[in-house]
């Protein structure tokens, strides 16, 4: 079973920096891709980035130009850089992480951090 253990969030103002960490522990294979999500009270989780084991990486259009996505494949462990933060990208953060099914054919296996809080304030 792989668990993913996500650094705390915190409080920022507006224009700030944050960055997150998750480290993903458990996997005997290499991770696939590894990505973060966000939930604000009242709305759906939302993607917000994900980088592949190759280190292509994708944004929501929201935070691209203001976050970065990147890992560290030994670790097994993906951070989020958030800059230039905005009351909007309050949320809880959650790490992603999708690995190859255990079964070709079947659907690949993904799991989930048990999310951190980010606050920005104005």
């Amino acid at each position: 079973q792989v668990q993913l253990v996500e650094s705390e969030g915190g409080w920022l103002q507006s224009g700030g920096s944050l960055r997150l960490s998750c480290e993903a522990s458990g996997s005997n294979v290499r991770i696939s891709v590894m990505g973060w999500y966000r939930q604000a009270p009242g709305k759906q989780r939302e993607f917000v980035a994900q980088i592949t084991s190759g280190g292509d990486s994708k944004y929501a259009e929201s935070v691209e130009g203001r976050f970065t996505v990147s890992r560290e494949n030994d670790k097994n462990t993906v951070y989020l850089q958030m800059n230039s933060v905005k009351p909007e990208d309050s949320a809880v953060y959650f790490c992603n992480a999708v690995l190859p099914p255990l079964i070709a054919g079947l659907r690949p296996r993904e799991y989930w951090g048990q999310g951190t809080q980010v606050t920005v304030f104005s």
